[in-house]
């Protein structure tokens, strides 16, 4: 071997280490990418049987809602029956849309016989009807009975792309149960239900709100997520293999120079 050769042979080495080394740690990465979105998928799958579960059980009492709150911190598409009175002055308007149509998901307090409030979703009302004076039929007196789905009330504003909430133009961009309810002019010491609940889809006087609005669509694409990051793992692989192999065969290759260039001196 000639001197020339055996020197690049040594600049080379550290080269192919440094790249080897990146190499690894990005199959590392892609590999702990693959197993999270596996994890992601089967507490996805656990996700969504509790929900379905959940949404075809009996619909039950408040009060047994409420203890599974306090122990879970969790009652998310739990069916349950309310017995109140509607303070229609409270309304609450989300904004959203419903088959194509922009309008507002009304959130009214219910004052219960032990003097709290719980808000409940009623359902979708068109944009022009915002005002409750335009729908009177929709705002029955007395004592009635909701039976819908308890949810949990957000943390958080679930995105920044969202617009902040405007309570003093009774229009909300994201649900903030607390935000809500210190608009709404409830009595003072009066005490709130610690989550929503959505009204099922049983007629409402004169039509208005259309109830049964709660929508059940959580998207589950880890499966995919996960077989893309083993996919480049897997490529990545054979990259770096191919990769260990080539400085074996240019060895060969300089020995093979090496001895044929002695038998032609």
């Amino acid at each position: 071997m000639s001197a020339t050769s055996g020197s690049v042979a040594s600049r080379s080495r550290p080269k192919t280490a440094l790249l080897l080394g990146l190499g690894l740690v990005l199959l590392f990465t892609l590999l702990s990418l693959g197993t999270w979105q596996v994890q992601r998928l089967y507490w996805k799958e656990g996700l969504l049987r509790t929900i379905d579960q959940r949404t075809h059980s009996v619909p039950v009492p408040l009060t047994e809602v409420e203890k599974r709150f306090a122990a879970t911190g969790d009652v998310d598409y739990t069916p349950v029956t309310i017995t109140g009175t509607f303070l229609h002055r409270g309304e609450r308007h989300y904004f959203a849309t419903w088959e194509g149509q922009s309008g507002f998901d009304v959130f009214t307090p219910l004052h219960l016989e032990d003097g709290r409030f719980v808000l409940i979703n009623r359902g979708f009302v068109p944009y022009d009807l915002k005002d409750a004076a335009k729908r009177p039929q929709s705002q029955p007196a007395g004592q009635v009975t909701v039976t819908g789905l308890a949810r949990n009330p957000l943390p958080a504003k679930p995105s920044m792309m969202l617009p902040d909430n405007d309570p003093k133009k009774n229009i909300f961009y994201w649900k903030d149960r607390d935000a809500m309810a210190a608009s709404v002019g409830l009595p003072a010491g009066a005490g709130l239900v610690p989550f929503f609940v959505d009204a099922d889809s049983t007629p409402n006087p004169g039509g208005l709100p259309v109830g049964g609005v709660t929508v059940i669509d959580l998207p589950n694409s880890h499966l995919q997520y996960a077989v893309t990051w083993y996919g480049l793992a897997v490529a990545l692989a054979g990259v770096l293999i191919f990769r260990l192999r080539r400085p074996a065969k240019d060895a060969s290759a300089r020995k093979s120079e090496s001895i044929f260039g002695k038998h032609d001196a």
